[in-house]
C-alpha cells in the first residue's frame, strides 16, 4: 500500500523560507513522478513542481521558478520542496502526489494515483 506523508509547513514572514517533505512508503520512484501541488482557499489546486524518477528531470511552475527547488533523498524515500523568497501569494495547503503513470509528469491533479494529506503554509507579516 502506497502512502505519502507531508510535513514542514508553518507560518513565515514574506521573504522567508520553508522546506516541505514528502515521505513515501510502498512506492517505487523509477520512471514515476512525484509532484507538489498547492491549493489556496477558494481556488483550484495548482501545480507547483515535479521531479521525475527520484532525482531526474525537474519541472517548475513559472510562479515559483527561481524560488523553489524540488529534490529527493533516496535513502529516506523523501522528496523535498525548498521554498525561498516566500510571498503572501504562496499561502496555501501544499500536497504531494505520486504516480501518474510511467514516464508521465502531468501538471494536472487528476492523473495522480496517490496523495498526501497536505501541509499548510502561511506567508504573512
Amino acid at each position: 500500500q502506497v502512502q505519502l506523508v507531508e510535513s514542514g509547513g508553518g507560518s513565515v514572514q514574506p521573504g522567508g523560507s520553508l522546506r516541505l517533505s514528502c515521505t513515501t512508503s510502498g512506492f517505487t520512484y523509477t520512471y514515476k513522478c512525484v509532484t507538489w501541488f498547492r491549493q489556496a482557499p477558494g481556488k483550484e489546486r495548482e501545480w507547483v513542481a515535479a521531479l521525475y524518477g527520484g532525482g531526474g528531470d525537474s519541472y517548475y511552475a513559472d510562479s515559483v521558478k527561481g524560488r523553489f527547488t524540488i529534490s529527493h533523498d533516496n535513502a529516506k524515500n523523501t522528496t523535498y520542496l525548498q521554498m525561498s523568497s516566500l510571498r503572501p501569494e504562496d499561502t496555501a495547503t501544499y500536497y504531494c502526489a505520486a504516480d501518474a503513470g510511467y514516464g508521465s509528469c502531468p501538471n494536472e491533479p487528476h492523473p495522480y494515483k496517490y496523495w498526501g494529506q497536505g501541509t499548510e503554509v502561511t506567508v504573512s507579516s
